[in-house]
C-alpha cells in the first residue's frame, strides 16, 4: 500500500539508526570489542590500533558481567525495599500501639477521675452531714442554756418582787416576821463559763488522701511486759483485748493498766488502729509516764496524749483537758507523728482521711504508741498491717 507523502517510518528506520551506532566511524567496522580502559566500545582493529596495550575484552563478555553487577544490584535494592516496607509496617503498628494505649489511658484517667468524683461527692456529704450534727448539737446546747437561764430570771424576778414588797412593808413587826420566811438566793445549776465552752464554729473537716500517710507508716507491736494483766495480747503482739479475768500472773515492773508498743517513736511515723468496743483509747506517751497512780491513765497528764473513741463520740484529752465531739468514728483510726515538728493528727480512716484532731506542741522525748481497754470486757484494738 502505497504511504502519503512525507510519512517517515519509524519502525524501519529504528534498527538502521542503532546498527548505525554500532558501527566504527574510523575503521567502518561493527563494534564487537569494549575498551576497560577508556570505558567504551570499539572494533577489532581499534583494539590492536589505537586502543593497542588497553584492557579490552569482548563487548558480549563486558556485557554479561555488567549485567550480573545489575541484577546483584536490584537485588540489593529490591531487598531494601522489602526491609523498608517491613520497617514502615512495624513503625505503623507501633502508631497504633501507641494510639491504643493513649486511648486506654484515656479510659482509665476518665475511671479514675470518675471514681475520685464520687468519692468527693460522698465526703462532700459526709462532711455536711456532720457539720449538721454539729450544728445542731450546739444550737441545741444554746437553746436548753437559754432556757434555763430565761427560767432563772423569771424567778429572780419573783425574788425581787417579794423582797421589794417586804421593803415597803412599815410594820416592823410584821416585817421581822416574814423575813425569816425568804429563802435564802440559791446558787445557778450552770457554772459562769459553761456557755462560753461552746463552740461557735463548726470544726473544720479535712480531706485527705490515704496514700500521703502510708508513706510514712510503721508496724506497731505491743509489749506484753506493759500489760495489764486482764489485756489479752495476741495477733503477734499486735491486737489487745479486755478479759474477764487475769491473763498473767506475773508482776512485771512496766506492767500497769494499759499497753505501750515496743517501738520508740521518732521522725515521721504513721499508724492505724482497728477498734471495737464501749470506751478504747489510742494515745502515745513518754516512757517515763507514771505507772502506780491513777493519774497516769493516757491523757490524764502531761506525759501522754489520747483520742477516746466510743460508738456515738470520741473525745481528745491532755492533762485532764478533754475536747468531746459528738460524731460517729470509722472502726479505724490513723495517728500521723511527726516527733521533730511536734505534730499529732488523730484520722477517721475509711474511703478517704476525716482529721478528728491535731496537736501542735513540743515533744521534748521519743514516744511509745499505747492502748486503753478499761471499760468493757471484750473491747479490742489492733495495730494494723500496712502495706
Amino acid at each position: 500500500m502505497p504511504q502519503p507523502s512525507g510519512w517517515k517510518d519509524t519502525k524501519k528506520h529504528e534498527p538502521s539508526k542503532n546498527l548505525q551506532e554500532n558501527i566504527c566511524p574510523i575503521h567502518d567496522e561493527v563494534m564487537k570489542m569494549f575498551c576497560r580502559t577508556d570505558q567504551k566500545c570499539i572494533c577489532y582493529l581499534c583494539s590492536v590500533d589505537e586502543h593497542r596495550g588497553h584492557d579490552t575484552v569482548l563487548a558480549a563478555a563486558e556485557r554479561t558481567e555488567r549485567q550480573r553487577d545489575l541484577e546483584e544490584s536490584q537485588q540489593q535494592i529490591q531487598q531494601r525495599i522489602q526491609d523498608r516496607e517491613k520497617e514502615v509496617k512495624l513503625l505503623q503498628q507501633e502508631v497504633e500501639a501507641i494510639n491504643h494505649s493513649a486511648d486506654q489511658t484515656v479510659k482509665d484517667s476518665e475511671k479514675i477521675f470518675t471514681q475520685m468524683i464520687r468519692l468527693i461527692q460522698k465526703r462532700s456529704c459526709d462532711v455536711k452531714k456532720q457539720i449538721r450534727s454539729q450544728r445542731l448539737t450546739e444550737v441545741s446546747r444554746v437553746k436548753d442554756l437559754q432556757k434555763e437561764f430565761k427560767r432563772e430570771i423569771s424567778e429572780l424576778k419573783r425574788r425581787d418582787a417579794e423582797l421589794k414588797q417586804l421593803s415597803l412593808t412599815e410594820d416592823h413587826s410584821q416585817f421581822l416576821l416574814n423575813y425569816p420566811s425568804l429563802p435564802p438566793l440559791s446558787e445557778s445549776t450552770h457554772s459562769s463559763n459553761e456557755w462560753t465552752n461552746i463552740s461557735p464554729t463548726v470544726t473544720h473537716v479535712d480531706v485527705l488522701l490515704r496514700a500521703d500517710f502510708l508513706k510514712y507508716s510503721c508496724q506497731i507491736t505491743l509489749d506484753p511486759n506493759t500489760a495489764h494483766r486482764r489485756l489479752l495480747v495476741s495477733e503477734e503482739n499486735r491486737k489487745v483485748r479486755l478479759m474477764e479475768e487475769p491473763q498473767s500472773d506475773s508482776d512485771h515492773r512496766d506492767r500497769w493498766f494499759q499497753v505501750l508498743s515496743r517501738e520508740t517513736l521518732t521522725g515521721r511515723c504513721y499508724w492505724e488502729v482497728e477498734w471495737r468496743g464501749k470506751f478504747v483509747y489510742v494515745a502515745v506517751a513518754y516512757e517515763n509516764i507514771i505507772r502506780s497512780e491513777y493519774d497516769s491513765r493516757f491523757g490524764f497528764n502531761d506525759k501522754s496524749w489520747a483520742l477516746s473513741l466510743s460508738p456515738d463520740k470520741f473525745s481528745f484529752l491532755h492533762k485532764e483537758i478533754q475536747t468531746t465531739t459528738l460524731a460517729r468514728v470509722s472502726s479505724r483510726v490513723g495517728v500521723y507523728l511527726d516527733h521533730t515538728a511536734g505534730v499529732l493528727s488523730f484520722y477517721s480512716v475509711s474511703e478517704s482521711m476525716t482529721l478528728l484532731h491535731r496537736v501542735q506542741t513540743t515533744f521534748t522525748q521519743p514516744l511509745y504508741a499505747g492502748v486503753w481497754l478499761g471499760h468493757a470486757v471484750g473491747d479490742t484494738a489492733e495495730f494494723c498491717k500496712l502495706k
